[in-house]
């Protein structure tokens, strides 16, 4: 079953360009340009300005090798190889594996996400970001958009984004938001 996210209480983080993030609040329709004078002229919420401490979750297919980072297909595969990540799927891998295969060995079988919240809640955080679609594309909930490359239809078979967003709504007061890699 779908679990239906209320985006007038969900912040969702945007890539406006490659290194700036810039918090949005989806309930409203303050329309910026992609300039310093515009992002700048922003306002932080409340919440945000007092907040201390605040996790960014960062978690996905490249999480099966567990080995370099979140870009490990650019890594493995991109315009300028890291020879470090290609000796490590050379020594692991058979030379037909592609990075699509990491998504079904993605099972997340150790992964609770009320005893995350319960942790991320004793930590002291005041906000979680959970990134929702990845640099590759691989969605962390069952999206139409990106078929058979999400955690629903491969992989866990579940929406790790819902079960996340119930968890933190339902046990905590944590501000919990999205990044969505365009």
């Amino acid at each position: 079953m779908a679990h239906c996210i209320p985006f007038d209480s969900v912040l969702v983080v945007c890539l406006i360009f490659p290194k700036i993030l810039v918090l949005i609040n989806v309930a409203k329709t303050v329309k910026y340009t992609p300039d310093w004078n515009s992002l700048d002229t922003r306002p932080l919420p409340e919440w945000y300005d007092n907040a201390k401490v605040g996790i960014f979750i960062h978690w996905g297919t490249f999480s099966v090798p567990a080995f370099g980072s979140e870009w490990f297909w650019y890594s493995w595969k991109g315009s300028n190889p890291n020879p470090q990540v290609v000796e490590f799927m050379n020594k692991n891998y058979p030379p037909d594996f592609t990075y699509a295969d990491f998504a079904e060995q993605f099972h997340a079988e150790f992964y609770d996400p009320n005893e995350w919240a319960d942790i991320f809640q004793a930590s002291g955080a005041k906000y979680i970001v959970l990134t929702s679609k990845h640099h590759e594309g691989y969605t962390m909930w069952p999206s139409k958009y990106s078929w058979n490359w999400n955690a629903m239809d491969v992989g866990p078979h579940r929406d790790l984004l819902g079960d996340l967003a119930s968890a933190i709504r339902n046990r905590t007061k944590i501000v919990f938001g999205l990044y969505h890699s365009m």
